[in-house]
């Protein structure tokens, strides 16, 4: 559905105590955005009904307001989405428990469910409090191995001004070793191909490297499957448009992330912005690797 010009764009921001929900509000107010963090619920719809906005808006929403519950939050965003004029959708930071804990033992900051005991009582009382909300995520960003700047240069991604394309598209690869990325809407197992890895001059490069996509290009199987795939995302983008959605993420697996998933996942990239959509792309195993962690074998 395309923004008209009366349209007010509205992002509600939540997640997880840690998961980056501040740093994210930054950047949407670096982007244009008015924001406002903590504005109790109840008083969302009267600032829509007041006088008209002249910019974007982002609405931080956790557990610190004071009428939080998930319950509340679901309800408002589908009135949200039943009031014309408004284009709503909720931003969800993730992250994994261990990172949380490990972020509050860093920072020796107090979690807001467990203020006086322990930060993993809250971490795991929290995380379970937004499981529903989760699943209503139009944009769900795990940040768990992001850093600042990597979850910065995703908030940019996908709110940035809309050049053409009306919906947002995330093509990511990764390992099935570390088991499938949060939050992808469409997954894709290339794992039959041909693995550079086995090919010593190729073993220490990746999937963005042209020898490696080269060899992985020349398994007989390719052409029919990369065709398939390119036919039938680009068969459904504009039933999704037409249904309101506004981001799609297309992830492809192999076994380490390294090799095929990646040159897939680099190949898709550039047909869909050939095409005009508005596409940005992750190789998480890859992110891992420059992070200093290592990446399995076999990629």
């Amino acid at each position: 559905m395309l923004e008209s010009q009366m349209e007010t764009r509205l992002v509600l921001v939540t997640g997880p105590s840690g998961a980056g929900r501040s740093s994210a509000i930054n950047t949407l107010e670096d982007l244009g955005f008015e924001s406002i963090d903590n504005l109790p619920m109840s008083l969302i719809p009267r600032l829509l009904d007041g006088p008209p906005l002249t910019r974007p808006l982002a609405l931080g929403v956790d557990v610190r307001n004071r009428d939080f519950s998930a319950d509340a939050l679901i309800e408002l965003i589908d009135t949200l989405h039943r009031r014309s004029g408004v284009q709503a959708d909720l931003l969800y930071l993730d992250c994994d428990a261990d990172t949380l804990l490990r972020r509050y033992s860093e920072t020796r900051r107090r979690h807001p469910l467990s203020p006086e005991g322990a930060p993993a009582i809250g971490i795991e009382s929290e995380l379970e409090l937004l499981t529903t909300v989760r699943e209503r995520a139009d944009v769900l960003i795990d940040t768990s191995d992001l850093s600042p700047h990597q979850l910065r240069a995703e908030i940019v991604r996908w709110f940035a001004p809309a050049s053409g394309a009306p919906m947002a598209l995330s093509v990511q690869s990764f390992s099935y070793k570390r088991g499938l990325p949060r939050g992808v809407d469409m997954v894709f197992d290339c794992r039959f191909l041909a693995n550079p890895h086995w090919e010593p001059t190729l073993r220490a490069l990746d999937g963005r490297d042209p020898a490696v996509s080269a060899h992985v290009e020349a398994d007989p199987r390719f052409a029919d499957f990369f065709n398939r795939v390119r036919d039938l995302i680009g068969s459904l983008l504009d039933a999704f448009v037409d249904e309101g959605k506004t981001s799609l993420t297309i992830a492809f697996g192999c076994t380490g992330g390294k090799h095929r998933s990646v040159a897939l996942a680099e190949k898709l990239t550039q047909t869909l912005a050939e095409q005009g959509w508005r596409v940005s792309k992750r190789h998480r195993e890859l992110e891992r690797r420059r992070s200093g962690v290592p990446l399995a074998k076999q990629g």
